[in-house]
């Protein structure tokens, strides 16, 4: 009996023994994973916190931006905000933002700072930076723009898309066309607004002005030339040749054609290359690369044979000389330069020629190039305004010229303050120039719009400060 009793309680002794030696190896286990869990849901907690201010912050540096470009648009003066603008605010949390804009005529950057804080706290709990690139675009809606020498269609030249707006006068001869349409009946009408502003006759030194009277009537048409579509001329009486539903009554302003910014150009070259050296001039095909901001000095040739040969452009250029494209020569621009079409600056006295199936090519964001030509006669100095006697003169110099079924889908040919001249077949984008000419069987049809009037400003690229 005693030995079962001391059995028993070596037993219960053991059994104690167990019990704490277990509670001694777990409870410090169970304290240590409460723990961590503990800090592993505070770190969630923080962590999604932080990333919420982030996003908030995010959102109202957005909400600046959009905030700005509305701003510059309305007034081109504005420069930012005063301080810091509230985008949203309660007990919890209030986010702002402050933006300021800087540049010149052809690009401004909008800098915008998004804050976001936790109550009514003053220091900032997260804060975003991003800068936006702008850039300008002439209101309106045109593919064809033209200053005092206006637009003249001979032979089966036709203009079959594209509204036209034409500061001077309009002649159209043998059976060239405006707008689509047969017998009379429009089936694609196109608007057609003509200012008059082609006195005095001849030019004198306050050329070119509107016409006071109708002894100067812009529009003349002959042989079976007709246009469909809306027609507003200033001093014009004579509808024929014109319906769908051809001439209306209206005034029609002049607008300056687009400025652009040549000191600039010239200001920002980092980079020089010879005409030769630009040139891509191979029957095999081969390839050329111009780099942005470069001033080529000399005239370029651009011709391939059974491959083409492409030059690839990177940025704005500056050509001393002429360009000449042909035999299957291309130039297109470089996919880096996205959405932003790059400026190819003519000085030569040949401009810009296009023949023989050459072409101004696109990239994947399908921008084309912008080809502005500055020449504007013997002694002429393209670096001031030309106006008077000169700008007379000027506007029947070709500086831009294409031929024998070449195209520039979606480019911009710009003649500053001379004569584009297209002829047979082809496709451009859009075409601006003192005087434009339409010859033998051109049969244009622009895919893109040239404009007049008053900028604003559209956003060409966004970035992360960090």
């Amino acid at each position: 009996m005693r030995l079962l009793f001391r059995h028993q309680q070596t037993v219960k002794s053991d059994e104690r023994g167990s019990l704490l030696l277990l509670l001694i190896i777990t409870l410090p286990f169970l304290i240590i994973v409460t723990v961590y869990y503990t800090h592993l849901a505070l770190t969630s907690f923080q962590t999604s916190h932080s990333d919420q201010m982030h996003t908030e912050a995010q959102l109202a540096a957005d909400a600046g931006a959009d905030y700005a470009v509305e701003q510059f648009d309305a007034n081109n003066a504005w420069t930012g905000t005063t301080g810091q603008m509230t985008v949203h605010s309660d007990s919890r949390i209030h986010t702002t933002f402050a933006a300021s804009i800087s540049g010149d005529s052809n690009t401004k950057t909008v800098a915008v700072t998004g804050r976001s804080f936790v109550g009514s706290a003053t220091t900032a709990a997260s804060t975003v930076s991003i800068d936006v690139d702008l850039r300008p675009v002439e209101q309106g809606n045109y593919s064809i723009v033209t200053g005092a020498g206006g637009l003249v269609l001979k032979n089966n030249a036709k203009i079959t898309t594209g509204n036209i707006f034409i500061n001077g006068s309009l002649t159209m001869s043998n059976s060239s066309q405006i707008g689509l349409g047969v017998l009379g009946i429009g089936l694609l009408p196109i608007p057609v607004q003509v200012a008059d502003q082609i006195c005095p006759v001849p030019a004198d030194a306050t050329y070119p002005q509107v016409c006071t009277n109708s002894s100067h009537p812009p529009i003349t048409m002959s042989n079976s030339s007709h246009i469909y579509g809306k027609v507003i001329a200033n001093n014009q009486t004579d509808g024929s040749h014109m319906s769908s539903p051809g001439l209306v009554s209206g005034t029609v302003t002049p607008s300056s054609l687009p400025t652009y910014d040549r000191a600039g150009q010239k200001a920002a070259v980092t980079h020089t290359m010879t005409g030769a050296a630009a040139s891509c001039t191979s029957s095999l095909g081969g390839s050329v690369i111009w780099p942005a901001n470069t001033k080529i000095i000399g005239d370029v040739t651009i011709s391939g044979g059974l491959l083409p040969c492409v030059v690839t452009v990177q940025g704005n250029v500056w050509v001393t000389g002429s360009i000449t494209l042909k035999n299957n020569g291309s130039i297109k621009p470089a996919e880096s330069v996205g959405g932003t079409m790059p400026v190819i600056m003519v000085d030569g006295s040949s401009g810009v020629t296009f023949n023989n199936t050459s072409s101004a090519g696109i990239n994947l964001s399908l921008t084309g190039l912008e080809f502005i030509t500055f020449y504007c006669g013997v002694g002429c100095n393209e670096d001031n305004p030309v106006t008077g006697t000169a700008l007379a003169a000027s506007q029947t110099i070709p500086t831009i010229s294409m031929n024998n079924a070449s195209l520039a889908v979606n480019s911009v040919f710009y003649a500053y303050w001379s004569q584009i001249n297209l002829a047979n077949s082809g496709q451009v984008g859009a075409v601006v120039g003192q005087n434009i000419v339409l010859s033998n069987t051109a049969s244009i049809s622009l895919g893109g719009t040239a404009s007049v009037g008053t900028t604003t400003w559209v956003i060409k690229g966004y970035r992360r400060q960090f």
